[in-house]
């Protein structure tokens, strides 16, 4: 099978592009927080409740998460991978998170999870900079890839499904009018092929806001729109070292050894994860594979943006997907789109009262940008597929093995409660981190697959694939 070199996506703005008048380039920054903002107030509406925190504590957390997604995804754009890529809470770190406040209950848990994210992040910013993770580019094709993109957005239908449940008329409103926006009146209109995922937010907020105050949404519902607790936030919150701070807001950070282990299990996953998504977003913004530097640098700078997390009082950061599937769905890849969206992260978690006004979006709206925003990411990891030849036997069985391997491996583990392997702990723990999560557990299995298997360059979609190619502008 003749393989070709991919052609660029059709942008409506570019790497380097600066969308003018500014207001247009705020909006499509906005857009960015608003469609990540669901998953990143998730993990601490979980966590926070487990480490017994009161109302005022969790809303501390939540301003320490946004502060520390704005700081991760600036160092990602400006001396990382360079890509147009939203940094948020990693969902690969609940279950060992969950371990550390089993083990110090409390509000200590904060300061021991703050501890081991820096160690963890001064590990990755070693394999990042160091050049380490980008000798993964060579081994990697297609038929490793696309599952793992692919899984990406799939193995998020629980989220999705759960907040979309909430109330699934209002969810499939906001589903509905993604559709609408974006492939109906984009191609005749401009403005909504900018801001299709904010319009329909706003649309579907405005609706929900009306059947409130007919009474149609009774108070406390979770289709209704409750104001109740944005008179009592702050404006701004205090700019103070310590508790209650900006840096270490839980107190200085303590480390706990025996838990080290599980940490860097999920920094294995979180990185495998962002490898998929350095892809994904390349694939868009650029229309070619990132090049190993690239890697590397994004690698490093996640663990910068980790260290920052440790510091400001947040949790391990990430690349965001539902974020990457708005960069396909607007075509808008802007670094300068996305610095704005970093800044606005910033001033969201410094103006409390601002944070609690876009807290009353209702959930199912969210639910219904995720119905929309995930299966995209799905779609663009399995496109990838096409540059493979998919009539080989070989690429079939390992594509559709993994894929399938990504659920099973998760429920697997998710249920069985006395696996051990031979008795190594330290071992079973790695196991378990990596089993547990279906995207790494497609990247492990397609990248031993995929190498040991025999199969031509052609067949597996390599014959270009890893070519460098010289640009006029460095990615």
């Amino acid at each position: 099978m003749s393989v070709t070199s991919p052609t660029r996506v059709e942008l409506n703005y570019g790497l380097d592009d600066v969308p003018r008048p500014f207001p247009k380039a705020l909006g499509l920054g906005l857009q960015h927080v608003l469609t990540m903002f669901g998953a990143t107030i998730l993990v601490p509406l979980i966590l926070g409740p487990a480490m017994e925190m009161d109302r005022v504590q969790i809303a501390i957390l939540i301003s320490s998460v946004f502060i520390c997604s704005g700081i991760a995804t600036f160092l990602q754009v400006t001396i990382g991978s360079r890509l147009p890529i939203i940094q948020g809470v990693s969902f690969a770190f609940l279950v060992p998170f969950f371990a550390i406040i089993a083990t110090h209950p409390g509000a200590d848990a904060m300061r021991y999870i703050a501890g081991l994210i820096l160690v963890g992040a001064l590990v990755e910013v070693t394999i990042g900079f160091g050049g380490l993770f980008g000798l993964l580019r060579r081994y990697v094709s297609p038929i490793t890839i696309a599952p793992v993109i692919a899984l990406i957005g799939l193995s998020l239908f629980a989220p999705a499904s759960n907040t979309s449940a909430l109330h699934w008329p209002l969810a499939l409103l906001m589903l509905g009018l993604v559709f609408v926006y974006s492939l109906i009146l984009a191609p005749k209109y401009r403005f909504f092929s900018l801001f299709p995922i904010l319009l329909a937010i706003i649309t579907s907020y405005v609706v929900a806001l009306v059947l409130t105050l007919i009474g149609i949404f009774e108070e406390g519902s979770p289709p209704a729109v409750s104001f109740a607790g944005v008179g009592d936030a702050d404006w701004i919150r205090g700019v103070t070292v310590g508790e209650g701070g900006i840096l270490f807001p839980w107190g200085t950070p303590l480390f706990d050894w025996t838990l080290l282990i599980g940490i860097l299990a999920a920094y294995l996953a979180s990185m495998i994860e962002s490898f998929g998504d350095y892809h994904a977003i390349s694939r868009i913004a650029t229309g070619r594979d990132p090049e190993s530097r690239t890697i590397n640098r994004g690698i490093g700078s996640e663990g910068l943006g980790c260290v920052a997390t440790g510091l400001f009082g947040g949790f391990a950061s990430t690349s965001y997907s539902e974020n990457i599937g708005l960069v396909g769905l607007t075509r808008v890849a802007s670094r300068y789109v996305v610095l704005l969206g970093a800044g606005a992260l910033v001033v969201l978690g410094l103006i409390a009262k601002f944070g609690a006004i876009v807290a009353t979006i209702p959930q199912p709206i969210v639910g219904g940008a995720y119905l929309a925003l995930f299966g995209l990411i799905a779609a663009i990891g399995l496109s990838l597929l096409r540059r493979a030849d998919m009539d080989s036997q070989r690429n079939l069985l390992i594509v559709g093995f993994v894929l399938f391997a990504g659920f099973v491996f998760p429920h697997y583990f998710g249920t069985a409660q006395d696996f051990s392997f031979f008795g190594i702990d330290w071992l079973t723990d790695i196991i378990v981190s990596i089993g547990s999560s279906g995207i790494a557990t497609a990247a492990v299995l397609g990248l031993l697959l995929d190498n040991v298997i025999p199969g031509t360059p052609e067949e597996r979609g390599i014959a270009t694939q890893y070519e460098e190619v010289s640009t006029t502008g460095d990615v």
